[in-house]
Formats: structure tokens, C-alpha cells, sequence
């Protein structure tokens, strides 16, 4: 069985994590095909917008397979080695998060440990009302991994963020919704058709806009005010030059919706 899934439609790439009887824990297999999913994604003008969800109604992602860390796999590999191998895996929350297109993260049960750094990395998170977060890590003597100490003080405050790992505590979609950690509380019911709904509408938007919106949102969360003016600046001009942005302007006028074509 494979453990990632994935699918075209409507200019929508919807990325599943395969492994329900394990909570779509992260296997070697599962990231290596993450990798290549996300970096097809960022590089193909057909897709608009990345969806990530996890296979069954339990778990988004558990985060690591606890039981392959116990059995002490790569336990021949030298520090570097290891340090180099997991830099290499966590390549996937930088293209979540940076590639040039809006991405999502469908949170359909738990997302704990290297699960919830996914869902940070992502643009936006979708939760259903059953959603559980828990950065986890301090439970099984780790620090964290795939950027959540990035993400999660950005989103919550470095104070909250240092809670959230000194305890582990087990957030529920209410707390998850208060703390800003998710954009949309969804009933369980309707999260994927709702979810892929509000996909659909990024990806038939003005896609040369949201590659720029990427990029100002890094220079934003990097740089200095200067900088991110600079930015702006520089990607108001470029925006304008698109022929998304004249049909925009011709479709205000004609009092239409506008059909973007992506250039």
C-alpha cells in the first residue's frame, strides 16, 4: 500500500498521508514521496493550490513512527550522518511553506509532534471540531523537529510556544480556534467538501499574485519594514504588469467576474 496519495483537480493538488492504522505516522517512504509530491506541485503551472490531508477520520499526522525510533534504525549512522538525513527531511516544510502557491492543511483528528509542524508549515489550516494539536515531542525526550518552534511562536507568541512545549498539553478545537492556529473550524462532516471548496477558489484566482503574495509574506516575516516595502513595492509593479491584473481591471468595469489565466 502506498503510504501518500495524491490527486489532480480543478487546478488542486490533494496530497494524502497514507497510513491510518498507524495515525499517518511519517515512514521513509511516506516523506521521500511528501518531497516529490510538494516539489511537483511547486514546479507544475497546472496546480493552483496544495491541499495535505491524513487517510481516515483519527489523525492528520502523529507526527514520527515512535516504533521505528525504538527499534533504533539508522543506530550505525554517524551524528553528521543523521543531522544531514533529517535537514534533508525537513525540506518539506520549507516548500509548504514557501513554495509559490497557496497551501492548506486539512486537519481531520490529531496532528501532534512532527504532524503539527506540517500544519503549521502550511499557508492555512482547515480543523475539524474532533482536531487535536500537541507539539508531543517532550513526551518522548525529543526537542522538535520540522520547524513547529519556527511557526508556533510566530503564530501563538514565544511565550505560548514555550508552554505548548514544556507540556505537550493536548489543545482541542476550541483552544485550537482561540489561539489562531487554525483559520476555519469545520464540522467533521464537511471539512473536505468545504476545505477543497475554498481550494478551488485559489487556485481559479490570480496565481502570478499569490507567487508574489509568498514572497512578500517572507521578506515580512524575515526582514525589516524597509525591506518588506521594498518588497511590495517592487511586486506591486510586477503584478500590474500581468494580464491577470488587466482582466481584473476590464471585469470591474464590465461588471463581471474575472476569469484569470494564471500569467
Amino acid at each position: 500500500m502506498s503510504h501518500l496519495l495524491k490527486s489532480v483537480e480543478d487546478g488542486v493538488m490533494k496530497i494524502t498521508l497514507n497510513r491510518p492504522d498507524a495515525m499517518n505516522a511519517l515512514s521513509g517512504d511516506m516523506m521521500n514521496s511528501l518531497t516529490d509530491a510538494l516539489n511537483e506541485a511547486a514546479g507544475s503551472r497546472d496546480i493552483g493550490c496544495v491541499v495535505v490531508r491524513g487517510a481516515g477520520d483519527k489523525a492528520f499526522c502523529a507526527g514520527g513512527d515512535v516504533k521505528s525510533m525504538a527499534a533504533g534504525r539508522d543506530q550505525d549512522k554517524t551524528y553528521e550522518d543523521k543531522v544531514h538525513d533529517i535537514r534533508i527531511r525537513m525540506r518539506v516544510s520549507e516548500l509548504l511553506h514557501e513554495m509559490g502557491k497557496p497551501t492548506i492543511a486539512m486537519v481531520n483528528g490529531v496532528a501532534a509532534g512532527a504532524g503539527l509542524s506540517l500544519a503549521l508549515a502550511a499557508d492555512m489550516r482547515f480543523a475539524a471540531k474532533s482536531a487535536r494539536m500537541t507539539t508531543a515531542f517532550a513526551k518522548v525526550g525529543f526537542s522538535g523537529d520540522f520547524g513547529s518552534h519556527y511557526f508556533l511562536h510566530k503564530l501563538v507568541g514565544t511565550a505560548k510556544a514555550r508552554e505548548l512545549y514544556f507540556t505537550a498539553e493536548i489543545l482541542n478545537a476550541e483552544q485550537i480556534e482561540k489561539l489562531g492556529l487554525a483559520n476555519r473550524i469545520v464540522d467533521d462532516a464537511n471539512l473536505d467538501s468545504e476545505t477543497m471548496a475554498f481550494a478551488r477558489k485559489l487556485a481559479a484566482g490570480p496565481r502570478v499574485a499569490w507567487w508574489h503574495v509568498k514572497k512578500n509574506m517572507k521578506v515580512a516575516e524575515e526582514g525589516s519594514l524597509s525591506e518588506a516595502l521594498d518588497s511590495e513595492a517592487a511586486r506591486m509593479i510586477r503584478t500590474g504588469e500581468t494580464e491577470d491584473h488587466k482582466e481584473a481591471a476590464r471585469a470591474f468595469v464590465e461588471k463581471r467576474a474575472p476569469v484569470f489565466k494564471g500569467y
